[in-house]
């Protein structure tokens, strides 16, 4: 009998994305009023949200212990992980089935992606938990809010805010393999300014990131440092100004599919935001004016070789909003906004050779203008509805528009809750795929529909709660690359030239159908928790030829989560969690299996004085090995023991 079968059954009768103690992940339905921020881009109560979504708060987040975003996200309803190695190597997390660029990536409202990468997406490799006081998760298309790459969902990381006039915390720890973290922040109140710091740090030598299986042997080192900060100013008559800032700088070591190397690549990312809001109308009407710019700048460097730097990768993003909110009547609110956003990439790929001529880099730059507007509208006590149109106009591809709509029922006293929502999704195409020596200028976005269905019931005073939803997304004219052999003609030319070949391009020619289906509860009754969610994902790939009816790449269809723990009264806490992962397909032909993997971590933390806290835990307690990329390794046994404080 497998660990999996001694575990998991009697969690999944209670499966739910709530996860106690030592893991406790809150569903955004479980708590009437909870506020979310992500689903109407302003703060909203959760009985009033038609998608699904899941909300970490501050104690959540520190009972996972977690260092990085992504191992918090990974234990979420409906959320997959990739990961090429150990700590710091390339992370992509998928939400329903949307590949991991199809996921928008927020911190404290600013959109981040990278404009140098082939898909423009966001890299989890090196974001860590850090100063963050809340993480929500919205599941589903979300582009009318959120613009383009939203296929997937929204993750939105909202940094601590302090509450008092001087406030500060602190996390230490280390741990296997010469692990060290540490993060501290610090902030007050005073008078009309609100301020807060935070840093952090982090080292591991890490584990190979080629599989010890095809002969990965050395460690791969990482390092990483990060800071954030932000400043609010009431200007008096409920106006403000709102300062943000966040850096972060890694630097790992990486290995070729193949063999050890001594290959390493940096990255380093920046943001910047800066806004002034304007209540009128008596505070009716909110407005809000914004800049934006976040840079992100990769390098990769080959010590072996006579010129070491292989790749100089600069994207930038900058973004000019106007965001307005009306409260029309009594339980009717209106969002809408006006939206510029100028994005650019630079790249380089290097030779190796001293005496090669360096190639001319590539250059794209592109502008995308968006208006849009959503209004959420109580029409009668316990129903809620949504409805919202979105339109861009891209300066390469032209316009685009996308609608949704969606409706909550509430009864019972908010203990039972009916959803269902329609929403579409579209990923602008790159600037690596418009313009680089692949590019096509004659792309268009990538686009999707879908919708869901779920309820939720809370009994015995929401000790218990039990949800079910039901879910599917078609989405069509995805972008795939296409190598190029033979004589050269039609796309297989460089453009602009009747003779001269390339060794590739992109086009719109994929599609997918995914439906899914996820289930959760939890049990949380006198310092007893018990949770858990299941979700099943049926991904196909829809386009025509070979892989027709197919599966994608990398997309367990099966995963499930649990949690059981106990808070006892003298202030230890004890809980065990684990995940299951069903078996994958490594290549689009689903001739290569990733086996289904099964993982369970341990976790204890004891209230050592006045805001202080030892903890430790044990990650993958039984060694299992197992890979959610052919050939990449993935961390074993971990043990991890730390001191936190909050003052």
């Amino acid at each position: 009998m497998s660990k999996f079968q001694i575990v998991v059954p009697g969690l999944l009768l209670l499966s739910s994305p709530v996860f106690a103690q030592g893991e406790p992940l809150d569903d955004a339905a479980g708590e009437s009023g909870l506020i979310i921020v992500t689903a109407a881009r302003a703060p909203i109560t959760s009985d009033q949200i038609a998608s699904s979504v899941t909300v970490l708060d501050k104690p959540a987040i520190d009972a996972s212990q977690a260092i990085i975003i992504s191992d918090v996200l990974v234990r979420a309803t409906g959320v997959t992980l990739t990961r090429n190695g150990g700590y710091g190597t390339a992370t992509g997390v998928r939400i329903r089935g949307a590949e991991s660029d199809q996921t928008v990536v927020v911190i404290d409202g600013v959109k981040l992606n990278d404009p140098s990468s082939t898909g423009g997406g966001y890299n989890f490799a090196n974001l860590f938990v850090g100063d963050t006081a809340q993480i929500e998760i919205l599941r589903g298309p979300q582009s009318i809010l959120w613009g383009s790459q939203a296929i997937g969902g929204v993750v939105n990381i909202v940094t601590a805010s302090p509450e008092k006039s001087l406030e500060g915390s602190f996390d230490v720890e280390a741990g296997s393999r010469q692990t060290f973290s540490a993060r501290a922040g610090i902030g007050g109140v005073t008078g009309p300014v609100t301020w807060r710091l935070a840093g952090n740090a982090f080292t591991t030598d890490g584990i190979s990131a080629l599989s010890p299986r095809v002969g990965g042997v050395e460690p791969d080192r990482y390092t990483d440092v990060g800071g954030n900060g932000r400043v609010n100013v009431d200007l008096g008559g409920g106006a403000g100004l709102d300062l943000r800032g966040y850096y972060g700088r890694g630097r790992v070591e990486i290995d070729s599919t193949t063999r050890d190397t001594l290959d390493y690549s940096t990255t380093e990312d920046m943001l910047g935001y800066s806004a002034i809001s304007v209540p009128l109308l008596d505070g009716r009407w909110r407005n809000r004016l914004a800049i934006s710019a976040t840079q992100t700048d990769r390098d990769s460097f080959g010590p072996t070789r006579a010129r070491p730097q292989s790749l100089a990768a600069h994207g930038t993003n900058r973004r000019y909003e106007y965001q307005g909110g009306f409260a029309i009547t009594q339980g009717w609110d209106a969002t809408f906004g006006l939206e510029r956003e100028e994005s650019r990439l630079r790249t380089y790929n290097l030779p190796a050779s001293l005496t090669a001529v360096i190639p001319t880099p590539t250059r794209g730059s592109a502008r995308l203008d968006s208006l849009y507007g959503q209004l959420i509208a109580q029409v009668i006590d316990p129903l809620t509805i949504t409805a919202g149109v979105r339109h861009d106009d891209h300066d390469r591809f032209g316009g685009n528009t996308v609608f949704g709509g969606g409706a909550i029922l509430s009864l019972f006293n908010g203990n039972s809750l009916i959803r269902g929502n329609y929403a579409e999704g579209f990923k602008a195409p790159t600037l690596y795929q418009l313009q680089s020596e692949y590019g096509n200028a004659a792309l268009k976005p990538e686009t999707s529909e879908g919708w869901e269905a779920g309820l939720e019931q809370r009994l015995f005073d929401r000790a218990v709660t039990l949800s079910a939803t039901y879910y599917a997304r078609d989405a069509e004219n995805l972008i795939v690359f296409y190598s190029c052999s033979g004589a050269p003609a039609g796309l297989c030319l460089q453009p602009g030239s009747a003779t001269i070949g390339r060794s590739g391009y992109y086009d719109n020619v994929s599609r997918t159908r995914t439906q899914g289906v996820e289930l959760g509860g939890s049990v949380d009754v006198a310092g007893f928790a018990l949770s858990g969610n299941y979700s099943w994902i049926d991904a196909e790939d829809r386009s025509p030829g070979a892989t027709l009816g197919k599966k994608l790449r990398r997309l367990p269809r099966n995963t499930a989560n649990g949690s059981i723990g106990y808070a006892f009264g003298f202030g230890l806490s004890l809980a065990a969690a684990v995940r299951w992962s069903g078996k994958a397909f490594e290549n689009a032909a689903n001739t290569q299996i990733l086996d289904d993997y099964t993982l369970i971590d341990l976790r204890a933390a004891l209230k050592a004085g006045d805001g202080l806290e030892i903890y430790a835990r044990a990650e993958n307690l039984f060694d299992e090995y197992y890979e959610t990329a052919r050939n990449y390794n993935t961390l074993g046994r971990s043990i991890h023991v730390g001191l936190r404080g909050r003052f």
